[in-house]
């Protein structure tokens, strides 16, 4: 069976990272009206990538300054990353803060992609991979294949698959308690359905029916479905995104880093 695992990526604003996932899954992340009409990642997006022995969810996160809140979002749960650095642009403020937060959650897998590699020629590219190397120096990234890649032309996409699945054979299993814990990173309505929530499962199982406990209200609210990258499944475990639709409770209360786990 296929292991599933939550990717995420980081960097600083406009320096590809919604592009590149575009590119190697065919899915936009960026889904609301504001994004389109600026240009920008204002919050987490969602896409899934299938490597063959690993199913990777994906987790695109903001690059900017003021949406570092929601970065910390999307980067809570994530088993490794992709961090993104433009070659025109160099290493940024978000580049270093974001490798920090990283750092922090004590993440210790991932690679590292050089986007926009056609812009610029072949000595250019170098200087800015050596100022790459530098950043991660004694970093989880010290020793990860940098990349160079081009979301318009295909350059490197290939290369950058394979480097993931090597990061997630690098992945040793995490201690998975039975007790299921997910954090809840968005809220929405569907209709004819109520109330759903999503977020990476950080443990355990949970299923169709069963009874979860909503923190830190302490309540106990019933799940009606699950979904898992738009599809219906009959349970979620460890390492997937998970769309959870909650009878009797009204989306207004719902909200942003409170978390559903087994009860007690």
């Amino acid at each position: 069976m296929a292991r599933d695992l939550i990717l995420g990526t980081a960097g600083h604003i406009d320096h590809g990272k919604t592009s590149l996932v575009k590119a190697l899954t065919g899915i936009d992340c960026d889904r609301l009206p504001e994004e389109k009409a600026r240009g920008i990642t204002i919050d987490i997006g969602f896409a899934h990538l299938d490597l063959g022995d690993f199913r990777l969810g994906i987790v695109d996160v903001p690059g900017h300054e003021r949406f570092i809140k929601n970065m910390l979002a999307g980067a809570t749960g994530i088993d490794l990353c992709c961090l993104v650095v433009a070659a025109d642009d160099g290493v940024m403020p978000q580049t270093r803060e974001h490798l920090e937060i990283l750092q922090l959650l004590g993440l210790r897998h991932g690679v590292i992609a050089l986007t926009k590699a056609d812009l610029i020629d072949a000595t250019s590219r170098e200087v800015v991979m050596l100022e790459v190397r530098e950043l991660v120096q004694g970093t989880f990234l010290e020793s990860a294949p940098l990349v160079a890649t081009s979301a318009s032309t295909g350059q490197g996409l290939e290369e950058l698959r394979a480097a993931l699945r090597q990061a997630c054979q690098e992945c040793t299993d995490a201690i998975d308690h039975d007790w299921f814990r997910l954090a809840i990173d968005r809220v929405f309505v569907v209709q004819g359905h109520g109330t759903v929530v999503t977020g990476s499962v950080t443990s355990g199982r949970l299923r169709v029916g069963e009874e979860v406990e909503w923190q830190p209200r302490q309540e106990r609210v019933r799940v009606r479905g699950l979904q898992s990258h738009d599809q219906a499944v009959e349970q979620v475990s460890r390492g997937m995104r998970a769309a959870i639709n909650l009878a009797g409770v009204k989306h207004e209360e719902l909200q942003r880093g409170q978390e559903l786990a087994t009860p007690g």
